[in-house]
């Protein structure tokens, strides 16, 4: 059989310039997050646009690391990036109005793009051919692998690299489900590293202190995460259940922090969606039987991640106003980040027995003005979109401490949340709660 996978990969194996030829006008496509996406065929994609042999395209991805001639604004009008979270490569491109942005939870993003898109072509970077004919998905399951599974798309092409690190779990496609091959092995991009400041420390400190032995965690990236995993260094058997899975997990394995021999739900066992990060981290979950990647409509469902009992979810957010809601993906109404899988981690950790869901900022900002304002507000600012609502969210976290809002009153909630704004700003913002009829 092994010669016949061989074969058959032999036959479809083709160019970039001659894969893209299989596209057609009017053709959404989907493509995976980060390092997911397939670099040499989307610039082909573009090429043909630009020879105007293609028009209408449509482009899903997200988590954008790297600059695709796909976003040249020369394409404007033949085809629409249409980006699931919003990253540095298209930040500029959403702010502007050149490309779109679509709301959506990672949990759901695979029924959104099998139930209300049409999708004509999947493709994806995966690792080389092992000898039963699959391809891994690697570090970028995500919705990727899932749409091209259910979605019943009329093309379904990859990208092999041999960077892409081969992963357990459910992410594999088979040469036979595949229309079309082509290799560019390219580096993977790796992130930079993120200084750690006082601030971040601070907040580290505050939730580590509220994480128990046994837990299970899920974290994202950043300076912030990055610390909280300093002040888990004597902590005893932590598990993973995350979207993401970063360098501060490996670290922390290597400590004997993290073996997941405490977790009832998947015992023994890494679950994750995506990896993002260096060398370092997609070295380690390459062939490493510790590691599974699923995809996001298992492991983002709310109802799978409060099947770990002790489930610690920690994110990031960018303002709260006084009745807890939390926005964490726009400035304004200028799109920054994305909904991601935050609200399905909150929603996840209520369900856990002994579960906690912590969002973090900083009390303070400086604005254009140099003035330092407050990130803890009255009110949201004008036009920024609420993330997680005033019902969802369990704790929120600042340099100055940690404020209790789960299933509290407004009352309790602007006493929490004014104990951890900067010091500066807790007597206007008491001035302000009581203008709005918050606290007597």
């Amino acid at each position: 059989m092994e010669t016949k996978w061989k074969e058959l990969y032999k036959q479809k194996l083709m160019s970039a310039d001659e894969a893209a030829k299989l596209f057609e006008s009017g053709d959404g496509i989907v493509a995976p997050l980060s390092n997911g996406q397939p670099l040499g065929l989307v610039n082909a994609v573009a090429k043909r646009i630009r020879e105007d042999n293609l028009t209408d395209i449509l482009y899903v991805s997200g988590v954008d690391v790297r600059w695709f001639d796909l976003y040249h604004p020369d394409l404007v009008g033949k085809v629409t990036i249409d980006s699931g979270f919003v990253a540095p490569a298209t930040r500029h491109g959403v702010g502007q109005g050149l490309f779109t942005y679509t709301p959506c939870r990672l949990g759901e993003t695979v029924d959104m793009i099998s139930r209300c898109r049409h999708v004509d072509v999947c493709t994806m970077v995966v690792s080389p051919m092992d000898k039963h004919g699959f391809f891994s998905t690697g570090c970028n399951v995500d919705w990727g692998w899932e749409a091209a599974k259910v979605s019943n798309p009329r093309v379904i092409i990859v990208e092999v690299n041999e960077n892409m690190p081969r992963t357990y779990g459910n992410n594999q496609v088979h040469i036979s489900e595949v229309t079309a091959v082509i290799e560019n092995h390219i580096p993977l991009v790796e992130l930079p590293h993120i200084p750690i400041t006082d601030k971040d420390e601070k907040i580290g400190r505050f939730i580590a202190d509220m994480i128990e032995d046994g837990s299970c965690i899920q974290i994202g990236i950043g300076s912030m995460p990055n610390s909280l995993a300093n002040f888990l260094m004597d902590k005893k058997d932590l598990g993973i259940h995350s979207e993401m899975l970063t360098d501060s997990m490996v670290d922390l394995y290597e400590a004997g922090v993290i073996n997941c021999n405490k977790k009832n739900f998947m015992p023994y066992k890494w679950i994750g969606s995506f990896a993002l990060g260096t060398r370092k981290l997609y070295d380690f979950i390459h062939e490493n039987p510790l590691v599974e990647m699923h995809s996001t409509k298992f492991v983002n469902d709310p109802y799978v991640i409060g099947q770990n009992d002790n489930m610690i979810s920690v994110n990031g957010t960018m303002e709260v106003d006084l009745s807890g809601q939390c926005a964490s993906e726009s400035i304004g109404f200028m799109q920054y980040t994305g909904t991601g899988g935050q609200l399905d981690f909150v929603q996840g950790t209520w369900r856990s027995k002994g579960g906690k869901s912590f969002l973090t900022l900083y009390s303070t900002y400086t604005d254009k003005n140099g003035e330092m304002q407050s990130k803890i507000v009255p009110r949201l600012s004008d036009g920024m979109f609420i993330t997680v609502s005033r019902t969802e969210v369990q704790y929120v976290v600042t340099e100055y401490g940690v404020a209790n809002l789960k299933g509290q009153n407004l009352r309790t909630r602007v006493k929490e949340l004014i104990s951890i704004a900067h010091p500066d700003f807790r007597s206007w913002l008491e001035w302000q709660a009581r203008k709005m009829s918050f606290i007597p």
